[in-house]
């Protein structure tokens, strides 16, 4: 499973990310035009990439809803928590996320109350 993690979360998470068994992540500082690439390339670059987008971006919702771009993506709305909180959020869910990873196309959203996926 390959994602890429968007420039507002941590390197830290693609760092925890890499470290799983058949994965790879990438941090959007690492691609393209780094902190400058646009909403539109990250989502060309994730889809020919075959690739899972994480964010915190209600942008990349809109996108994959309307657009159909970014195929995967994965929309954190935990609001402000620490990296480690965040590594553990992704634990814990992991095996839920690589289930959604052998689809063509979803959508997952991790957040305090619930996690909801579409997909």
């Amino acid at each position: 499973m390959n994602f890429l993690v968007d420039v507002h979360l941590p390197i830290t998470l693609s760092k925890f990310l890499s470290n799983q068994e058949g994965c790879i992540a990438i941090h959007v500082n690492q691609i393209l035009q780094k902190w400058n690439t646009t909403d539109a390339e990250i989502c060309k670059y994730a889809d020919e990439n075959d690739m899972v987008v994480i964010t915190k971006d209600q942008d990349f919702k809109d996108s994959h809803f309307v657009n159909k771009t970014p195929k995967k993506i994965i929309r954190i709305t935990l609001g402000n928590i620490s990296n480690n909180d965040l590594v553990s959020v992704f634990m814990k869910n992991f095996f839920l996320i690589l289930q959604m990873s052998s689809k063509e196309a979803f959508y997952l959203e991790i957040g305090k109350e619930r996690i909801t996926s579409i997909g």
